[in-house]
């Protein structure tokens, strides 16, 4: 039986992804509480499980006195001379219980609680391995999907994790066997569970994705300033060289195309605009408008970060874009309040009134 346990113990181990010393710690709680609602409560349960030696015993230990007060932590010599020939008063005897003694309800107690330890184990493991990979990318292989929520599962190393409908790329159809890449955003313990938030909206899988992508980025010659996106049409990516020698935006574009034409495969056609990054802000906010022509930027208010963009007047839907979407973007990704007119428009007196534009920049 021992073997047979051990065995299945360490099967169990590996199909898990769990410790074994840490799922046998599980199995010896499970017993202990199993015991001890069979047995009365007593105070003194002792476990000897070696998988090493193979063996697997239990005890109750009790102390040897001439008058027992508490039958839960005291036992009559004469009784204790059956467990321990050498037994004297004041001495503490252990006595060994069958795994048959434990009863039917000590027996489906301990199979309750080892598989809800089992569970435990599952979900601290689950924990373990994704804080390894917070705000970092992996690959999940999907093996479920929910038609009625439009939420996956998905398989990523030796734990499972949904990727709901809202973070989704929208328009993306994922099936059971694709392979898709995932932004962990969050790994946290709370009191319901481990909470697991992945991602392919997030900003941070674009960053990663670049910087798995553009050897500069990952050797530290070339540097993601911000990343501001609207997942499934557009990202807007400021980059910055320290080499004066390397051409940033060309390091991230790649010989005609290749490097970023691989993320935006990996991101369903979503558009890509590499812009070059400036510590002034003039020059930053007129390439984070591209790819509009910017003919001026005045900072009106450095205080609020607020300024006005002047641009050709054949270009100012271009600059505005989609929805307003090419300047909402490029608000997000230089933090500053974009006021666009078309030249050869007469001037007006410049508000101090906050534009009603989402400035919510990417948390990288």
């Amino acid at each position: 039986m021992n073997t047979e346990f051990f065995e299945a113990l360490a099967m169990i181990a590996k199909e898990k992804g769990i410790e074994q010393d840490e799922l046998l710690e599980k199995i010896k709680s499970a017993i202990t509480t199993a015991v001890k609602r069979d047995y009365q409560d007593p105070k003194n349960v002792v476990l000897d499980i070696d998988p090493m030696k193979g063996s697997f015993n239990v005890y109750i230990s009790k102390m040897a006195v001439e008058e027992v007060e508490d039958p839960t932590e005291e036992i009559y010599l004469e009784e204790a001379l059956k467990y321990n020939k050498r037994a004297k008063i004041g001495e503490m005897v252990d006595i060994k219980l069958e795994t048959k003694q434990f009863g039917r309800i000590a027996a489906q107690t301990a199979k309750h609680i080892i598989r809800q330890g089992i569970r435990e184990a599952e979900r601290e493991q689950l924990l373990k391995e994704f804080q390894s990979r917070q705000q970092d990318i992996a690959t999940g292989l999907v093996t479920r999907t929910d038609p009625r929520k439009g939420s996956v599962t998905l398989e990523i190393g030796h734990s499972e994790a949904v990727l709901s409908k809202s973070e989704q790329i929208p328009g993306e159809q994922l099936s059971e066997g694709d392979r898709v890449k995932i932004y962990v955003a969050e790994a946290v313990q709370t009191e319901k569970g481990p909470r697991i938030m992945i991602s392919r909206t997030h900003p941070g899988l674009v960053k990663r994705l670049f910087e798995m992508e553009v050897p500069e980025i990952y050797d530290g010659t070339v540097e993601i300033k911000s990343v501001s996106r609207e997942a499934g049409s557009r990202t807007k990516i400021a980059v910055y060289s320290k080499n004066e020698d390397v051409d940033a935006v060309g390091a991230c574009i790649g010989p005609k195309g290749a490097r970023v034409a691989e993320i935006v495969n990996e991101l369903c056609g979503e558009k890509i605009d590499v812009v070059k990054y400036s510590e002034k802000p003039e020059e930053f906010i007129a390439a984070a408008l591209s790819p509009s022509e910017v003919i001026s930027v005045q900072i009106e208010n450095e205080a609020a970060r607020a300024c006005r963009v002047i641009v050709p007047a054949d270009q100012l839907s271009l600059a505005i874009g989609n929805k307003g979407q090419n300047v909402r973007l490029a608000a997000r990704l230089t933090g500053w309040k974009i006021d666009i007119h078309p030249e050869g428009e007469e001037l007006e007196d410049f508000s101090d009134e906050p534009m009603q534009e989402d400035l919510i920049e990417a948390n990288l």
